[in-house]
């Protein structure tokens, strides 16, 4: 009786001990496998449980150091979930990492005061005074509102492996011209590192994916070696103003991409329409065809063609679209000078000198707002805008109509650009002159070329210069590469205007008296706001600034290394440009003129 009962509790520990160890394994098992979505809630929540760390210190009074190195480790564990809460909740995300500025609703006269890690960076960097205490704990406790709003909406989303591969390729592109420019951090200079755990996350996300093909698996194991050895560049090259971000791009972000889209061949995976803008199929955003210039029409009936475009051009010298039959487009958009007049300002119909300068029509189509003042969506208005302005064309597209309609050869152009059209009709009129506008952007200067591994020929100068440009000169954070204007990658979906305080004139005592944007909506961060051009071409385009106020490029740079407006002692509340020095000096500031004129296409090189 007595074996028999050791027998039996023998039994019974064997079976709890079985038991145990199943227990054990199954929960490791569901650790492993936690989907992308399921751990993408988790590091959420982590992030979270950060951020309410960083308040618990703030509300304890810890030292200046102690927030810092809080703050820094939130915004880490932010990095690891940026590339989803960028991709899926795009409008709420500016309220997460976007910049310390109000996010204006023009339309509707509204602004909304900024909030997230960057205004929280603003409060506690470079110094952490206490009298910031209030706000400072204001702002995290509205940041880590956000986070949970956000983590409900990511419980009820599907992700695909569309998604995760077009969430991927926005990731790559988001790192390459926010975050080693410093957007994101611009008074910690965190950015370098940060960038490191952004990829990490794009690496995890390709591993997720369990595509086990061997082809598949040899391709994801490419993706993940690059991401390691620029992770461990990262690391080791941190410091913000020498990092070298053109090696970084070229021999890391650049392959990165290109093996994304070798990874979604291989697998079959399908392109989502989630960015209309950056063509799915490019292998990075250099190649030529990178940009979908149909992204920024006004709808459908608009789609670009190259029949469209010809018969453009032909309308874009056409007299009749005046009111004295003396001026045609080309006149102030001469193509020889990469569609500018070479002017300080335009001149009136009459002879007389208006208040801005003409800007290129290079690249113009790859904008969400045309004119200094960004008063027209699209190009379509723009050229409308323009044709009836007493003081440019003061024409009328009707009348014009009535002159083309008794000519055979843009009877035939007409038909051939709009086959299903019965007439000629003022739209495409409009829709002509804008596909020509359209066809201007040749990705093709010495910059392009040299980003794309066509050409080894970039100097140490131009080199340098790039560095500077996305780095300490700080341009990159409003000319965003690669279109080098206000449009914000990567999703491109909005076009930025700045405060920089231009001075009347040379003499720099009074800021210009025009008022740019806020003519249109009387908003008082509008004061003296103008849009970001493109820098492309800008060696062939001078004179500068809206008023046209400097004549080359070493007195622009000037201008914002010594702080813009503010930094010459001009008056000016709302500036939006840091107002402190670059401290750039003279070998710099020639190296920086020196790459701006790497971006000056084919046809306008000397």
């Amino acid at each position: 009786m007595k074996l028999h009962t050791n027998n039996w509790s023998k039994n019974i520990f064997l079976l709890l001990s079985f038991a145990f160890v199943i227990l054990i394994v199954g929960c490791e098992k569901k650790y492993t496998d936690l989907t992308i979505q399921q751990e993408l809630i988790s590091d959420i929540q982590k992030t979270y449980q950060n951020v309410s760390e960083l308040e618990k210190l703030v509300e304890e009074n810890k030292g200046e150091k102690t927030i810092q190195e809080a703050f820094n480790t939130a915004r880490i564990k932010y990095k690891k979930v940026e590339w989803a809460i960028e991709y899926f909740t795009p409008n709420p995300a500016r309220f997460i990492n976007g910049p310390a500025l109000d996010e204006l609703e023009v339309a509707e006269n509204t602004f909304f005061p900024p909030n997230g890690f960057q205004v929280i960076e603003e409060l506690i960097y470079p110094n952490y005074p206490i009298e910031n205490k209030t706000d400072l704990i204001r702002e995290i406790k509205k940041l880590n509102a956000n986070l949970k709003q956000i983590e409900l909406h990511f419980e009820a989303i599907t992700i695909s492996n569309a998604h995760i591969i077009d969430a991927s390729k926005m990731e790559i592109n988001r790192i390459l011209a926010l975050g080693i420019t410093g957007f994101d951090s611009p008074i910690a200079f965190k950015s370098i590192p940060e960038a490191a755990v952004s990829l990490e996350s794009v690496k995890v996300l390709i591993s997720k994916m369990k595509l086990n093909s061997p082809e598949s698996a040899q391709c994801e194991k490419e993706i993940a070696d690059l991401i390691s050895q620029a992770a461990v560049f990262c690391q080791k090259n941190n410091d913000f103003k020498t990092f070298d971000r053109a090696f970084f791009i070229i021999n890391y972000l650049n392959p990165i991409s290109k093996k994304l889209v070798v990874f979604q061949k291989i697998n079959k995976i399908e392109n989502t329409n989630k960015n209309s803008v950056v063509n799915p199929n490019a292998t990075t955003i250099f190649d030529k065809e990178a940009f979908n210039v149909n992204a920024f029409i006004p709808s459908e009936e608009y789609q670009y063609s190259k029949d469209k475009a010809e018969l453009g051009k032909q309308l874009f010298y056409e007299n009749s679209l005046s009111d004295n039959n003396n001026r045609n487009c080309s006149s102030c958009h001469n193509p020889e000078k990469a569609f500018t007049d070479g002017l300080k300002t335009n001149q009136s119909l009459s002879g007389g000198n208006l208040s801005r300068n003409t800007p290129t029509l290079t690249y113009a189509s790859l904008q969400n707002a045309q004119f200094w003042d960004m008063r027209q969506l699209d190009l379509e208005k723009q050229s409308l805008d323009v044709i009836q302005n007493k003081d440019e064309m003061h024409g009328n597209v009707a009348n014009a109509i009535e002159v083309l309609n008794k000519d055979a050869a843009y009877q035939k152009l007409f038909k051939k650009a709009f086959p299903k059209a019965k007439k000629i009709e003022e739209w495409q009129v409009q829709n002509a002159l804008a596909s020509y506008i359209r066809s201007l952007n040749a990705f093709d200067s010495k910059f392009d070329n040299y980003m794309r591994g066509e050409s080894n020929d970039f100097t140490d100068e131009e080199k340098l210069g790039f560095n500077l440009f996305a780095g300490k000169a700080k341009c990159a954070t409003c000319h965003f590469i690669p279109l080098f204007n206000g449009t914000v990658p990567p999703g491109f979906q909005k076009t930025e205007q700045e405060v920089i305080g231009t001075p009347a004139d040379k003499n720099g005592k009074k800021i210009s008296p025009d008022l740019g944007r806020y003519m249109q909506y009387e908003m008082p961060q509008l004061k003296n706001a103008f849009k970001t051009p493109s820098l492309r071409n800008v060696a062939v385009t001078a004179p500068y600034m809206h008023n046209g106020v400097f004549s080359t490029l070493e007195e622009v740079i000037d201008f914002y290394n010594k702080g813009g407006g503010v930094g010459l002692g001009i008056p000016v509340d709302n500036q939006t440009l840091p107002s402190d020095e670059l401290e750039l000096n003279p070998k710099e500031i020639k190296a920086l003129a020196a790459f701006m004129k790497t971006l000056t296409d084919k046809k306008y090189q000397e």
